[in-house]
Parts: C-alpha cells; sequence; structure tokens
C-alpha cells in the first residue's frame, strides 16, 4: 500500500498580531516537493507578512511552520535558509555596488571552509577556498546566462537582470523551497515571458518547490498550477488557475467585476 507523500511545507494556524491588529489569521497551506504554486490577493491582504513569518523575519503568534517534517518557528532567518528555503524580496536587495559575481558569492560564504583568522591573513587555505568559491559562482552565473556580466556593477543592470541576479543569488544558496515575492514587478512583456520560461527551468534543473506572490493575473495563471487566495489577512479560496478564476469571492475581492476570464 502507498504510503500518503509528507508535505514539504506544511502551515496550520499561522496567526500574526501587530499590537491589536491582525495581519495574518489562521492561515494555512501545504506544498508538496516540485509544486509551483501563487499566493495573491489585494494589496494588504497579508501576503508578504505569510512569507516573512515562513522565512523568519516575523515570528508568528501562534500555529506551526512545519519544513521537510521540522518545525521553523522561533527560527531565524538564516537558520531558515541553512534549512532549505530560500526567498527573494518584492523590492530587489542586491549589493548596488558590488559585481554581480560578488553578489551570488556571497550566498557561498557561509559554506567557505575558513575562518576569520585565515581571511585575516590571506593564507593557502583562505586563497584554495576563495577560488573554489569563485568557479563555483561563475559556473552558477554561466546556468543564467549571466556570465557575460560576471563584473558589471549590479546597479548598473536592467531592472530585468537586476531581478535574475537576485534569484540566481538565492539558488546559490541550495535551498529545496523558494519564495519569490512579485518576480515580474517592473518587468515589460518580454521579460516577463523569459521569466516565466526560467522559472520552469529552474523547478525542473534544481527540483525546486517554488512559491510566488504576484500582481499580474496574465502571468499567475500562465505559470502557477496551483492557488492559494488572501483577503483582508485570511485565505477565502485556494484551487487551480481555473478554479480561482471561476470563484466569485475571488472576483469580487481581487479581480474585479468582469474579470474572471483572463485569456
Amino acid at each position: 500500500m502507498n504510503t500518503p507523500q509528507q508535505p514539504l511545507l506544511n502551515i496550520q494556524g499561522l496567526t500574526k498580531f501587530f499590537g491589536g491588529l491582525c495581519a495574518v489569521k489562521d492561515f494555512s497551506m501545504t506544498l508538496n516537493a516540485g509544486d509551483l504554486a501563487g499566493l495573491i490577493g489585494p494589496n494588504g491582504a497579508g501576503k508578504t507578512t505569510a512569507f516573512n513569518l515562513i522565512t523568519g523575519i516575523y515570528h508568528p503568534t501562534q500555529g506551526e511552520i512545519d519544513f521537510n517534517g521540522e518545525s521553523m518557528v522561533g527560527l531565524e532567518p538564516f537558520e531558515i535558509t541553512r534549512k532549505g528555503i530560500g526567498r527573494t524580496f518584492q523590492n530587489i536587495r542586491l549589493f548596488p555596488n558590488l559585481t554581480v559575481l560578488d553578489n551570488v558569492c556571497v550566498s557561498y560564504h557561509p559554506h567557505a571552509g575558513y575562518n576569520l583568522v585565515d581571511s585575516i591573513l590571506r593564507n593557502h587555505r583562505y586563497g584554495a577556498r576563495e577560488k573554489e568559491l569563485v568557479e563555483r559562482a561563475q559556473d552558477f552565473l554561466a546556468i543564467f546566462k549571466l556570465e557575460g556580466i560576471q563584473n558589471e556593477q549590479a546597479k548598473n543592470l536592467p531592472y530585468g537582470e537586476q531581478r535574475r541576479v537576485e534569484i540566481a543569488r538565492a539558488l546559490a544558496c541550495n535551498p529545496r523551497l523558494l519564495l519569490l515575492d512579485e518576480p515580474a514587478a517592473g518587468m515589460n512583456p518580454r521579460e516577463i515571458v523569459d521569466l516565466m520560461e526560467m522559472i520552469h527551468f529552474i523547478r525542473d534543473r534544481f527540483g525546486l518547490t517554488i512559491l510566488l506572490i504576484e500582481h499580474q493575473m496574465r502571468f499567475v495563471m500562465g505559470i502557477c498550477e496551483k492557488l492559494t487566495v488572501m483577503d483582508f489577512g485570511e485565505v477565502i479560496a485556494r484551487g487551480t488557475p481555473k478554479e480561482i478564476q471561476d470563484d466569485p469571492r475571488v472576483v469580487e475581492a481581487y479581480l474585479g467585476k468582469g474579470a474572471a476570464h483572463v485569456s
């Protein structure tokens, strides 16, 4: 007899109060390995707060967050990253004055294999490990076709390329679950198509589970396999893109009258 698949991410009853304001109320979600899912809703619905709770930026008032069978509640962001959850942010958070290569190398340094004394003395172990980290980062940039701009400062790149570098940096942490916060924001139609292809590619290439927040409905409906909809901090609907488009609660709360069908 087949045993049920254990969810990679299992969130139950997640609630967050800021003073007297309830930003997220009784939020629940399960993701299985390999899922490509979306979290949508109007501005202020609690989506980014939910991401911040999953990644340890905020600690929940109550509720459970289990990842790969282990509780994430109470852990700090760096600990959660080491457990295998990576993310990008709504506002790109690259180091603007560092090169593309250095931005990706930053993600490898927690696994550098040398200590503070090595780095101060610049000894053989430091040099060997730094050379290895740079080579790994360059191999990674080649996968994303970014090797040609590896020496460019991040601040000089077009918006779409900055977003690709941010995703590459998140993946360099070797996550199993990748959270993307509005990855298509500010992109033109050609960049959005490229982004959709890249998300499918990285899901398959790295065996990832992906959860994204996005406001562009054509992007969401064209890429996500299942959706969760929030409004005023609560989940109001779950289902496939087709089911969500036809849900009158979603049409009223988010998509608006006459927007139930997105071609």
